[in-house]
């Protein structure tokens, strides 16, 4: 039957149900397009935003250290390279420690937990054990997951407790998380050593690098590897054409941090990585110690923001939006 067919009054019910289920259909919409969805399972949490594939959180699994892969912009391209975890032809395929975006040093007490995959290695190679997920929460505006780590060495001492906090944020255009991560010592004594390879770190996929016509640029106004790598700043930005758009990836090194303004272990092959603790590499002087040593019980704090978003540094605002996290978050 037809709507002319029905009886005036009959008409007029059926076109306010419609009105009413039309309006209830798009506040659903609306609530579930501007949210942050946890899905957890073992060893992987996938986190989804507004609608939209973001990134899932490994820990837990047969990898030596927790890890976020791949990282998506907010139109769901990718921007980190798939290796190790997944084998493209055509991906680069050095570095197989660079795990999407990881948090790791190469000298814990002479234990090397940067370069850590399983496998023959010289030197002694430490694992990031997973102690347990106390929250994976998704929310209308953020979703957060919380969870602590023990750093072992090859034969099972425990050095470290890593209690790790990541807010995923949901924008229509920036992809944003904040991590602040407090290590206390388990150990007697705890010395993270100076070293360049660390420390927390993204590796762009391969579209995106210097060397195949991406900038690296910080906060003042330095381009390229030659002038950012070692440098201090207070953020990195990376960013490079991707599917016939500019894309890129900031981190910021909050204010509190040690050390702050960070150095820089960011190279023109897409390692991209906020280090205070590499001061002989960076300033090839083997006088300088910048290392930090904590006594047991004794804790080290680092936050990092993480924004990926469109265009180039400049156009996206990252000085604003450094200067907006900075004051935020105390």
């Amino acid at each position: 039957m037809t709507l002319a067919a029905l009886p005036a009054r009959r008409v007029y019910d059926v076109l306010t149900y419609m009105r009413k289920a039309l309006v209830v259909l798009l506040i659903l919409a609306a609530a579930v397009s501007a949210q942050v969805v946890m899905k957890q399972e073992a060893g992987k949490i996938d986190i989804t935003i507004d609608g939209k594939p973001f990134t899932a959180f490994y820990a837990g699994g047969e990898a030596p250290k927790p890890y976020l892969h791949p990282l998506n912009t907010a139109e769901g391209d990718r921007i980190t390279r798939l290796f190790p975890m997944e084998k493209v032809d055509g991906e680069t395929k050095d570095h197989p420690h660079h795990r999407g975006l990881w948090y790791t040093h190469g000298d814990v007490n002479g234990v090397d937990f940067w370069m850590n995959e399983k496998g023959p290695q010289k030197g002694r190679h430490g694992i990031i054990d997973l102690e347990k997920i106390s929250k994976a929460q998704g929310g209308k505006k953020s979703g957060t997951i919380v969870s602590s780590f023990i750093w072992k060495t090859p034969e099972g001492e425990s050095l470290l407790r890593e209690n790790r906090t990541m807010v995923f944020y949901s924008d229509p255009k920036l992809r944003t998380i904040d991590f602040d991560v407090t290590f206390t010592a388990l150990a007697d004594s705890v010395k993270f050593g100076d070293t360049k390879e660390g420390f927390f770190a993204i590796r762009l996929r391969d579209e995106l690098i210097q060397r195949k016509g991406g900038t690296l640029i910080n906060a003042a106004g330095a381009k390229g590897m030659k002038e950012v790598w070692g440098k201090p700043s207070p953020w990195n930005d990376y960013y490079g054409t991707l599917n016939g758009k500019t894309v890129g990836v900031a981190i910021f090194d909050h204010p509190t941090n040690p050390k702050h303004p960070t150095y820089w272990h960011s190279r023109d092959y897409g390692l991209f990585a906020a280090n205070a603790l590499g001061e002989h590499d960076f300033f090839n002087d083997k006088t300088k110690d910048g290392s930090i040593t904590i006594k047991k019980g004794e804790k080290l704090r680092f936050r990092y923001r993480v924004v990926i978003h469109p265009g180039t540094a400049e156009e996206a605002g990252v000085a604003k939006l450094f200067d907006e996290y900075a004051k935020k978050v105390k």
